[in-house]
């Protein structure tokens, strides 16, 4: 296992105040070239494929069917049984999509669309929009129903609208993507062009009536409660009584519609379209949702397309490994609990919820420090601060799949049954309480997040291992890496978008008008720093698609290193491996972000990931930092000291 701190991942050639993520990870990038089945290779993935080798040792005593096993590792190991079993999922070849087919090609009508629509989401397929539940943005104590917009095969709705030529040529290669894929599911090659030319025209329609990424930060922008009858204003493409009814809907008084722009768009497109090209839209849709269930040569050329020509990955991972995020994505609370079982250790837990404890301290101070936050607003954070509840590696609501039926040799059902579940089970809570023990990862996942509405941070045990957190080496270490999560965590609290909720979860303006205009100048200093970053080529970094992000990395390293120093309480531990204890902090932070990227995926991320890259979180937020400058002696002509430095938290 690669430990929390590796003095051999460092580039001593290089200059830590010239290029600090250069210093911390350069040997450790030349020594870990991206493996062909990635398209990016960084801590965060070596840890996740050491995990996915524990999950595969689960998982392959589960899948022998002996005598004796437990319910949850009958469902587990036959699905992941049904996975590898190659030969079977051959054998069937695309039959396993004939009643899909067959319902989308009995539409005689537009008026049939809302039927096959909510027939399609039952079986997990999702043409044209989201739907599914979550809290009410301003009564975060209940669930709502939740209708966003969506139907694009291209991951953002950009990748129709720019007019560069690589944005061209994607577009290009999508369309000869599509073909290859409708014909691998029986349509003749004449067909196949004319629909997948016809699906191109009218997906590019729903783009230009998708909401940008950017404006999607703002939780105002998303947020319009509206009746059935104020959602039938919109438009005639959908009768939405009617497809809740088929989608299995509890009766829905009112719901959030994200976009109500976008369901006017995506109406008008359903009243302008032949009926032809929509039932063409719909079998891409069910052809492109289902390729990882069918036979190989659907998942090569689905690889080919969202693997090799938008991410640069060169080859597909093995079979074993697709088989187990797969078990892990349809049956998350079954083969979570046995990973919690078998990795999670008392000790990493406890330490965690001590560390979580004194960056809240540390975060306490930081507001009531601040000198550009009125007391009223002071206040109000601190109250959001002592609010939030910490969740780590805690699951108390196992799911336990109990009507879920999975069989050895039916992997497109077992799939196909576990997705309806899960949106069954999403559906029941429309008007019920929030349960705020529920998880948004599965535990061997090797994240974290903040979520808004809840108010609460949630580490799943993936991430509580090296080098995130290692129980063998010193504070410093620790503190710079799980503890700079941990402060990026709470930090999230408070950014752009965080901000605008309060201690409850609520959408829900409590900054006095000054307090807001001075946050948003604050944050505009680092949206105009992350916005100068090149990500590959010409592509620069969207520095306010970031800015959450961003702001989270500063001030979240900043809260660990506050408790850091709290923590030695003015006493200097020996140095080690060479370094200071403040030396190895930074360190600490700086090798969690170790990474390649293939120009293809960085070129994409760039586009969709409000997360910068690893050179950025490193050397972005140390430029920022005083304290780094003093623990490395860096001068103020250096390319790590940025003047005027960029501070929010």
């Amino acid at each position: 296992m690669s430990p929390g701190f590796d003095p051999s991942a460092i580039d001593r050639k290089a200059d830590p105040c010239t290029d600090f993520y250069q210093f911390a990870c350069g040997a450790w990038n030349a020594a870990n070239p991206i493996p062909p089945d990635q398209s990016r290779w960084g801590r965060f993935d070596a840890l996740q494929d050491r995990n996915r080798e524990v999950l595969h040792k689960i998982l392959e005593a589960a899948a022998v069917p002996k005598p004796g096993r437990t319910a949850l590792e009958q469902k587990m190991g036959d699905y992941y049984a049904s996975c590898m079993n190659e030969s079977a999922i051959q054998a069937k070849g695309a039959a396993p999509l004939k009643a899909d087919l067959d319902r989308i090609h009995a539409i005689n009508d537009k008026a049939g669309l809302t039927d096959a629509v909510a027939y399609l989401f039952r079986a997990g397929i999702s043409p044209f929009f989201r739907f599914g539940s979550g809290p009410d943005a301003k009564n975060s104590a209940m669930m709502i129903a939740d209708l966003d917009q969506g139907g694009l095969g291209l991951p953002d709705r950009d990748y129709y609208l720019k007019t560069d030529e690589k944005s061209v040529e994607i577009r290009k290669q999508y369309v000869a993507h599509m073909q290859k894929m409708l014909e691998l599911a029986g349509a003749k090659k004449e067909d196949a062009e004319k629909q997948a030319s016809a699906i191109m025209a009218l997906e590019t329609e729903l783009a230009k009536a998708s909401l940008d990424r950017v404006s999607r930060r703002d939780p105002e922008k998303v947020y319009h409660k509206m009746t059935l009858r104020e959602l039938d204003a919109l438009g005639s493409g959908i009768a939405w009584a009617r497809f809740m009814q088929g989608a299995g809907t509890p009766r829905v008084a009112a719901l959030n519609v994200d976009v109500p722009d976008f369901i006017k768009g995506m109406n008008a497109v359903i009243s302008s379209a032949f009926l032809e090209d929509l039932k063409a839209y719909l079998t891409w849709n069910v052809v492109r949702d289902s390729a990882n269930a069918l036979p190989l040569p659907f998942e090569e050329e689905s690889f080919n397309f969202y693997g090799k020509t938008l991410r640069g990955a060169k080859e597909m991972r093995p079979r074993w490994k697709r088989c187990v995020d797969l078990t892990d994505q349809q049956l998350p609370d079954a083969l979570g609990r046995k990973f919690v079982e078998t990795t999670l250790g008392a000790e990493g837990v406890r330490r965690t919820h001590e560390l979580v404890a004194e960056i809240e301290k540390a975060m306490s101070s930081d507001l009531q420090a601040l000198d550009w936050m009125t007391p009223q607003t002071k206040q109000k954070a601190l109250e959001k601060l002592h609010g939030i509840l910490n969740k780590i590696a805690s699951n108390e609501n196992w799911k336990t799949y109990a009507t879920v039926r999975i069989s050895r040799d039916d992997f497109f059902g077992n799939t196909e049954r576990a997705g309806l579940y899960e949106t069954e089970r999403q559906l029941a809570r429309i008007g019920k309480p929030v349960d705020k023990r529920e998880w948004g990862m599965s535990q061997p996942t090797v994240n974290a997040y903040y979520e808004p509405q809840q108010n609460n941070i949630n580490f799943p045990a993936g991430i509580l291992q090296p080098p995130f957190y290692d129980k063998q080496i010193d504070d410093a270490v620790n503190y710079g890496a799980i503890g700079g999560v941990i402060g990026h965590e709470l930090t999230h609290g408070f950014d752009d978008e965080g901000r605008q909720f309060d201690a409850k979860g609520n959408l829900r303006d409590w900054w006095t008008e000054a307090d807001a205009k001075a946050f948003e100048q604050r944050a505009g200093c680092l949206a105009d720093q992350y916005g100068g970053y090149t990500a590959v080529d010409e592509i620069k970094l969207n520095g306010k698609l970031t800015l959450g992000e961003n702001t989270a990395d500063n001030g979240g390293l900043r809260l660990a290193y506050m408790a850091l120093m709290d923590k030695l309480a003015g006493k200097e531990p020996p140095p080690r491996d060479g370094f200071t204890a403040a030396q190895r902090f930074f360190l600490g932070w700086g090798q969690i972000w170790c990474q390649n990227t293939t120009p293809e995926a960085a070129r994409l991320r760039a586009q969709t990931d409000p997360h910068s890259p690893g050179s950025f979180r490193v050397n972005g937020v140390v430029s920022n930092m005083p304290e780094f400058q003093k623990a490395f002696a860096c001068t103020t002509s250096q390319a790590m000291v940025r003047g005027p430095a960029c501070r929010v938290w």
